[in-house]
């Protein structure tokens, strides 16, 4: 493997939509499946039914033959603006999109942030998974929601 440090990680596109209505979007965590290659579903937990700080869902991940799942917790939810989520754990990271008007629409960042690297388990399923470097993986995968995220909202 390439790299075993923490990631830290930042996808930008523009996309000819709304803040807002890539906002909606995005922090329906439900519709995720519907961009992201590696995210295949989600689905808010307790009493949640959208994005609110604080708010909890399950999601759905598969790599390879690798399937996993998380239960993360939203910690930005500012309409237009922000969408962040926190992965518990360790090595858990925190997903954060941005939303800025810009001329053509609306400049979407997809980041993330790891304050420790992965541990060696994770790493040897990455491993099996054919990843080896999970910061180029992710960059493309992060892409490619962008690039799938901005069909679906030109579409409408």
């Amino acid at each position: 493997m390439t790299s075993t440090a923490p990631i830290s990680l930042d996808v930008t596109t523009i996309i000819d939509a709304s803040p807002e209505d890539l906002y909606d979007m995005v922090s329906d965590v439900t519709r995720m499946g519907e961009w992201s290659p590696e995210t295949t579903d989600a689905e808010w937990l307790g009493n949640a039914n959208h994005a609110v700080v604080g708010a909890k869902f399950k999601g759905t991940n598969t790599a390879g033959p690798n399937t996993w799942s998380t239960k993360p917790t939203v910690t930005v939810a500012e309409r237009g603006q922000e969408f962040s989520f926190d992965v518990p754990g360790k090595s858990g990271p925190t997903w954060t999109y941005r939303f800025e008007p810009v001329e053509g629409g609306t400049r979407v960042t997809e980041s993330v942030r790891q304050q420790k690297r992965s541990p060696l388990f994770i790493r040897l399923l990455q491993k099996r998974a054919g990843i080896t470097d999970r910061s180029a993986d992710l960059r493309a995968n992060m892409q490619t929601t962008l690039d799938n995220l901005a069909a679906a909202a030109t579409a409408n």
